[in-house]
């Protein structure tokens, strides 16, 4: 690699943080401070400083973007999914960026209408999201939401389909959520706080009438909570639903009924979490009171108290319960068991109850668009390492499924040149900590080839194994990708999850690094080939790991990294932080003070790191850039190693690129 400039350097400023007895020095606290064109100087330093370092690997970048873009069928449709008389879908064409989102009344032979042209409407802007679609019962309007900045704050639009006009009145600031009432005239959504971005409130907006009258119906005084709103299934509900990582509470209204009042369903109570559905004459209930893989509930429309609960599916310790989806004569269970997904689909009208399996190791399966209620036709996504992308259409009552359409790797690609399997690590503490892992036909397990191994481990969010085209380019090279299910996430229960967060995070990082000591034991790679990589909280993952174990890895990538734990989470302003104090630990409570501060990796900079790529966003909103460009900054300033440390700030987007 060529290298003429030398490594940024940052002023520091130091500013001294106190609490619970305890003084840190943050040198470079004054980051923070966007609008302020020292600080745009010294992120467009980073990103010249990487230029001139990847300077000599060119047109390899150029190579792999080719390489990549050309396995991408660009003139392609989604599945049309079929609700309310219309058959919906996207589609895409050759040389465009976006999509048009189109429909076609009662056939698919029909005439087909733009709904929303996003590709016309994304020009002159570098960052484009349009989210929330979201149709009338009637089917003559539409309402969406667009954020051109990438903070994840969405204005609502209303668009007249009859007569194709978007009225001018806009939604702001909101997280794009919104539900109709059944009178096509009343609409729901979300509002969120400008300065936290969190969802404060639930407004009521009536056609016609400008965004300064709507009505506020709900409004969260728990800042810890997420809030948002939506319809049953059915259609003969709204529900607003306030959610912390602990407890949750739902507020219910009959969608004909739209000038009333929501009606509390069961108040919120410590470490219970419980979500709803209309499913025939009665509610079904989702909750963990008392079953911490979830059990599946039952009470009438009338009495919807805890005490008035019925059991349907009991708890079972082997088994976690996903999600309970009614249609009108089924019930589609999610059960996730050894760390994969399956469906239990049981038939109220005979009382029979089946499971569709699935044939590999390990995959990824997830309820699809089903939009419709009265259907006996259960649409479902599939994929693995190995399978891109398929839809499948699934016949409940016959119990014959349809291929509808699998996404095309245009070249060369051929499923059965790759293999993947599924392993499992047992680490320091006893635990099996399942990988699943792809690599080409012809891999040699001799300690030669590089392995890419992936990780998240927060939150309860299970990180199943699926397809990426891109990274065929990685695997045509010789490369093994291999994803570590570490704890804090959900694969193998509700207990998983809880083993990997506040006072037992440790568990996540030690996880992760002792799946990668087991990967070379079994001689998959060496650690002069071993690379790690995790984003967001995954960043966080890589943060430490890098850290504590900088000998095991040749490379991290740490992608919009959460890395600056106590400060963050000392601070309420900063969107996302009273959500999360049941998943870190609020550090105005010393025991998690002194906890978080023992592995933040801004509060533990080494002296040697392995080469690393960090990379952020300027506008986002989950984990300011500043966070990444800090931990940088501070590394920059304290390393003795001559490993190489680059740092990409994309300009013009958030959390996600464009």
């Amino acid at each position: 690699m060529n290298q003429r400039l030398p490594p940024p350097t940052v002023e520091k400023i130091p500013k001294m943080l106190s609490i619970h007895g305890d003084t840190r020095i943050d040198d470079y606290y004054w980051l923070n401070e966007k609008e302020n064109s020292k600080v745009l100087d010294y992120l467009n330093n980073e990103n010249a400083y990487l230029e001139e370092i990847m300077q000599g690997t060119n047109d390899l970048r150029d190579q792999l973007f080719s390489e990549m873009k050309a396995r991408i069928k660009e003139q392609d449709e989604s599945v049309p999914v079929f609700k309310n008389g219309y058959y919906y879908y996207l589609r895409f064409e050759e040389g465009m960026q976006y999509y048009k989102y189109c429909r076609k009344k009662e056939n698919l032979d029909a005439l087909e209408q733009v709904v929303l042209d996003v590709d016309q409407m994304a020009i002159g802007h570098s960052y484009y999201a349009v989210s929330g679609f979201n149709i009338s019962p009637d089917n003559n309007f539409i309402a969406f939401a667009i954020d051109n900045v990438g903070r994840r704050q969405y204005s609502i639009y209303i668009k007249n389909l009859a007569t194709g006009e978007t009225y001018s009145d806009k939604l702001f600031p909101s997280s794009g959520n919104s539900v109709w009432a059944n009178n096509n005239q009343t609409l729901y959504y979300t509002e969120t706080n400008p300065h936290t971005l969190l969802t404060q409130k639930i407004k009521r907006h009536i056609l016609g009438e400008e965004s300064l009258q709507d009505t506020t119906v709900y409004e969260e005084a728990d800042k810890t909570n997420y809030l948002g709103v939506r319809k049953t299934r059915s259609g003969k509900f709204i529900v607003i639903h306030s959610t912390a990582t602990l407890s949750s509470e739902n507020w219910i209204l009959d969608a004909d009924q739209p000038g009333i009042s929501f009606k509390l369903f069961q108040k919120r109570a410590k470490d219970v979490l419980y979500a709803v559905d209309h499913f025939s004459d009665h509610f079904i209930i989702m909750t963990n009171w008392e079953a911490v893989n979830f059990r599946l509930m039952k009470t009438t429309l009338t009495n919807t108290k805890q005490e008035n609960w019925v059991e349907m599916i009991g708890h079972r310790e082997d088994v976690l319960l996903q999600a309970a989806d009614p249609f009108l004569n089924h019930l589609v269970i999610t059960e996730r068991k050894n760390g994969l997904v399956h469906f239990h689909i049981r038939n109220v009208q005979n009382g029979t109850s089946h499971y569709l399996e699935f044939p590999q190791p390990a995959y990824s399966a997830s309820f699809g668009a089903n939009p419709e209620y009265k259907t006996s036709n259960l649409r479902f996504n599939y994929t693995s390492l190995t399978t891109p992308a398929t839809t499948y259409d699934y016949d409940m009552e016959t119990r014959v499924k349809n291929m509808m359409k699998r996404q095309e790797i245009l070249g060369n690609f051929e499923e059965d040149k790759y293999i993947t399997d599924r392993l499992f690590a047992t680490v320091r503490d006893g635990t099996q900590v399942p990988l699943s892992i792809v690599y080409k036909t012809g891999f040699r397990k001799d300690g030669s080839a590089p392995l890419l191994l992936y990780g998240y481990g927060s939150y309860g969010l299970s990180l199943d194994a699926s397809f990426s085209a891109a990274r065929l380019s990685l695997l045509n090279r010789g490369f093994a990708f291999a994803i570590a299910h570490v704890r804090g996430g959900q694969e193998m229960g509700r207990r998983w999850y809880e083993d990997g967060k506040l006072m037992k995070k440790m568990n996540t990082f030690n996880d992760f690094i002792d799946c990668a000591e087991y990967l070379l034991k079994e001689k998959f790679t060496s650690k002069q080939h071993l690379y790690a990589m995790g984003g967001s909280a995954g960043g966080l993952l890589m943060g430490v790991v890098a850290g504590l174990r900088p000998d095991l890895w040749n490379g991290v990538i740490a992608s919009v990294p959460f890395v600056d734990v106590v400060t963050t989470m000392l601070d309420e302003s900063i969107p996302l932080t009273t959500n999360e104090f049941d998943e870190w630990g609020n550090p105005m409570q010393p025991e998690f003070y002194e906890f978080m501060k023992s592995y933040s990796p801004y509060d533990n900079v080494a002296t040697g790191y392995p080469n690393m790529l960090v990379t952020t966003g300027l506008h986002d909103s989950q984990v300011q850039y500043f966070e990444p460009a800090k931990w940088v900054a501070k590394i920059r300033a304290q390393k003795r190693d001559k490993n190489i440390l680059l740092f990409h700030i994309n300009m013009d987007a958030g959390h996600g690129g464009a």
